[in-house]
């Protein structure tokens, strides 16, 4: 028993040292480049210095941390060419969960869309960008669960989890919280008319705008 209650409880502090650095980095509190220091991680943390290195070892497996020995660790560094590549597939996925969704789509859920599209005007009016994020996440969430799609849904998480930090930034880019406000007008009018395609190409679109916004960043080739 003892060695079952270390093991869960060692996996438990590596969780919790990946979720504080997954938010840290969609939060924006954390940027492409910037050094991840183990000993200040596990002291702040009050934690062994192995879970934080194990974590490391994960998010570099999932793409968010680059280790480079004697070096370190370090956010993961994005060329434009990757950035572009995961909005175009991420416009596919998300195309796809819209599609589902208008298919399998109660008035109850209707009503929850409706809410959130309001909710995304009134900060929208009220030049609130971080809340407008922290809304615009939980739309794009429930629509993918609205697909139904268990293995969609897995895929999606897992891009969706990379591109969160890039979502942010692309916000705050020149013009852009006008024309994302603009694109989820016209994805909620499809939602409206219940049209599957029309909501696939808006979705697609939309994503696809909001990579094509950041290939000015200032990102390594």
């Amino acid at each position: 028993m003892k060695t079952v209650f270390t093991t869960e409880k060692r996996f438990t502090l590596v969780e919790r040292v990946i979720d504080q650095i997954r938010e840290a980095i969609g939060s924006g509190s954390l940027e492409p480049g910037d050094r991840l220091v183990e000993k200040d991680i596990a002291e702040g943390m009050q934690i062994g210095r192995n879970a934080v290195r194990e974590a490391f070892r994960y998010l570099e497996k999932e793409g968010f941390v680059t280790i480079t020995p004697f070096k370190g660790a370090r956010v993961t560094l994005q060329s434009k060419k990757k950035i572009q590549q995961m909005f175009e597939v991420m416009s596919g996925l998300e195309g796809m969960c819209a599609r589902l969704a208008i298919r399998k789509m109660t008035q109850e859920n209707c009503e929850k869309i409706e809410s959130l599209h309001a909710d995304l005007e009134t900060y929208y009016q009220k030049n609130e960008p971080e809340k407008y994020l922290k809304t615009n996440y939980a739309f794009h969430d429930l629509i993918q669960k609205l697909a139904e799609n268990d293995v969609l849904d897995q895929v999606v998480n897992e891009l969706r989890q990379k591109i969160l930090l890039y979502r942010r930034k692309q916000l705050f880019k020149p013009n852009r919280f006008d024309a994302s406000m603009e694109e989820h007008r016209l994805i909620i009018a499809a939602f409206r008319k219940r049209d599957p395609d029309e909501a696939e190409l808006r979705m697609r679109q939309h994503l696809i705008r909001q990579g094509e916004s950041l290939m000015e960043e200032d990102t390594d080739e």
